[in-house]
């Protein structure tokens, strides 16, 4: 096995870890699902589906899995996940879980918490898990609480996000009146510089 993977080029190898990711998404969700836990796909994922839904073309890859759900469904989480096989975990206090008992923690699902702010200074908290509709195999997140969140968080990955959620004509400036004053500002500089 350890050959095959030598004989792989880095495109090779790039596609095989991008069906991975896909796959552990199918695999996570399908047991939520089962287990009729409320969650929301959010992150790269999501931004993949909403904006592959206006050119597949646009769509980039992400490494990760990252799954709203509410705090107090962490303990059904537990068991759904595991049922699936993968095992929890908790990095330097964010909850994720493994792929296996040998995943590793960039490999894993990641969890976020509905209706919680991520870091202490967020502008907003996360929507609930309830700001979401069904996509072809797992519940996405909103367009809207997709944007919010990709605003609030703001690191270099969102803003690429958001870039490309502009660009296949997602938002424009008509989100500009209905966020709070700090995310519109930060919008408002992504739509002013869409190449910067």
């Amino acid at each position: 096995m350890a050959d095959l993977a030598l004989a792989l080029t880095g495109w090779e190898r790039a596609m095989a870890a991008a069906e991975k990711v896909k796959e552990r998404l199918r695999r996570a969700c399908s047991a939520l699902t089962q287990a009729k836990i409320a969650y929301a796909v959010i992150g790269g994922n999501a931004v993949a589906e909403w904006v592959g839904r206006m050119d597949e073309a646009a769509v980039r890859n992400t490494r990760d899995v990252d799954i709203l759900i509410r705090r107090a469904d962490l303990d059904a989480v537990k068991k759904a996940l595991g049922t699936a096989g993968f095992v929890h975990d908790n990095v330097h206090d964010i909850d994720l879980f493994l792929d296996g008992p040998t995943g590793r923690p960039k490999d894993a699902i990641h969890i976020v918490y509905a209706a919680e702010k991520v870091r202490p200074d967020d502008v907003a908290p996360t929507p609930d898990v309830a700001e979401s509709e069904p996509a072809a195999q797992f519940q996405v997140a909103s367009l809207p609480a997709l944007v919010l969140m990709k605003l609030t968080s703001f690191r270099l990955k969102d803003k690429v996000h958001l870039l490309d959620m502009i660009d296949v004509g997602l938002i424009d400036r008509n989100w500009l009146l209905n966020l709070p004053p700090e995310l519109s500002r930060r919008l408002q500089e992504l739509l002013d510089n869409p190449d910067s």
